[in-house]
């Protein structure tokens, strides 16, 4: 059993790792009787053991991989998306020991569990490295990244848990709206993994020619039915469905494709779920943050943003330089990419700003700090794959 097939079983075992300590997260927080039971019971101290080895092994993965590799696993889409979910659970590994409060394992594993499901989307095949990214600097600024974003993202699992507490669901209000959105759009995710994995089981595949943003030809394999064609495109495979629309050389058909059966599917199952529980989405799942101590997740979000907008800016901005630098001569060259992290950062920038200056704390902060890790995943996913840049080589 060669190194990447062990690599890929300590995944494996980590994701129904987290999938078995979500489960008795949830029991801790259902079985509290009070603030010290629900702080430490047995249900939470078995969740966070369980956690652990998950992590261990998920860290087995990517040292196995890199060496397997030869190089660091952050230059794919998929092995950076399952680092960034290592380092996640690992940051909330942190914040228990430090805080002892089971619900952001009930709210922070299973977005670890969606970034791993959505990683198994893209090809897992250990590959070379093309020039551009044959250096140190890469290592450095994607791993320092990617751990910038998974503190970042604790604070939004504690922001999440803050507004679900704190929202009065009975009335309606801008707040109570707003936090089924956010609902809506974590469904839009699940559909996004349910519908991949359908079609990637039923093995579907429609292949295109087409000519890319440097005119020249190029080729394309769609997972799904094409709704939307690349730049020129010509059907190979026959039978295929033609795509509704061709989109220019600067936007990528096949993921935008991809979204909207994401959304199709993700819609329709978050109807099914309003149909079944006969309720808010935010209201059904409120209980699950009833125990949560308000003022403790405020801190752990503040703290959290705190600690990470220093490390994502020393990873992707400054270490994000040199290596562009090193690469392509240049520090900044206004790519997709880098205009978005830009963005990423004034906006943590503004949050800190709007929490020390003007007072911004409770609900403002949380919303805050939701809507940044919304930016991180419109980042990660629409920027990644819709629009066409440098960083393109990471699909």
């Amino acid at each position: 059993m060669g190194l990447a097939n062990i690599s890929a079983t300590l995944l494996e075992i980590s994701f129904i790792a987290y999938l078995v300590a979500t489960a008795f997260f949830g029991g801790a927080v259902k079985g509290a009787k009070s603030e010290a039971t629900y702080r430490n019971n047995k249900w939470g101290t078995i969740g966070i053991s369980i956690t652990i080895i998950g992590f261990l092994t998920h860290v087995g993965y990517f040292i196995t991989r890199w060496i397997a590799g030869g190089h660091a696993p952050v230059s794919n889409m998929f092995e950076f998306t399952t680092a960034f979910g290592m380092m996640l659970v690992g940051a909330f590994i942190l914040i228990f020991f430090l805080y002892r409060t089971p619900s952001l394992g009930l709210f922070a594993l299973p977005i670890a569990i969606l970034i791993i499901a959505y990683a198994s989307m893209f090809p897992k095949e250990v590959t070379p490295l093309i020039p551009a990214l044959q250096s140190h600097w890469l290592t450095i600024h994607v791993i320092t990244a990617a751990l910038g974003e998974s503190i970042l993202a604790i604070s939004a699992v504690a922001g999440l848990i803050y507004l679900l507490k704190n929202i009065d669901m009975s009335k309606k209000s801008r707040q109570r709206f707003w936090i089924e959105f956010v609902m809506f759009v974590i469904m839009l995710v699940i559909g996004f993994v349910l519908s991949s994995s359908t079609f990637k089981l039923a093995g579907y595949e429609a292949e295109f020619d087409y000519i890319d943003k440097n005119d020249k030809p190029a080729s394309i394999t769609y997972n799904y039915p094409p709704l939307f064609g690349m730049n020129e495109s010509v059907a190979k495979s026959p039978d295929t469905m033609k795509p509704w629309v061709e989109l220019p050389a600067i936007l990528n058909g096949k993921t935008l494709t991809t979204f909207v059966w994401s959304l199709f599917i993700g819609s329709i199952l978050y109807v099914l779920l309003r149909l079944i529980v006969r309720k808010r989405l935010a209201e059904f799942v409120q209980p699950l943050a009833k125990r949560a101590n308000s003022q403790l997740m405020d801190e752990i979000g503040y703290r959290s943003v705190l600690i990470g907008f220093p490390v994502f800016t020393l990873g992707a901005l400054i270490f994000a330089m040199i290596w562009a630098h090193e690469a392509w001569s240049r520090f900044w060259g206004w790519d997709p990419k880098e205009v978005w992290a830009l963005i990423t950062w004034l906006f943590y920038a503004a949050f800190l700003h709007l929490r020390l200056s003007r007072g911004w704390e409770g609900k403002n902060s949380a919303w805050l700090a939701v809507i940044g890790f919304i930016i991180i995943m419109f980042n990660l996913i629409f920027v990644n794959f819709i629009l066409a840049g440098l960083h393109s080589y990471a699909k």
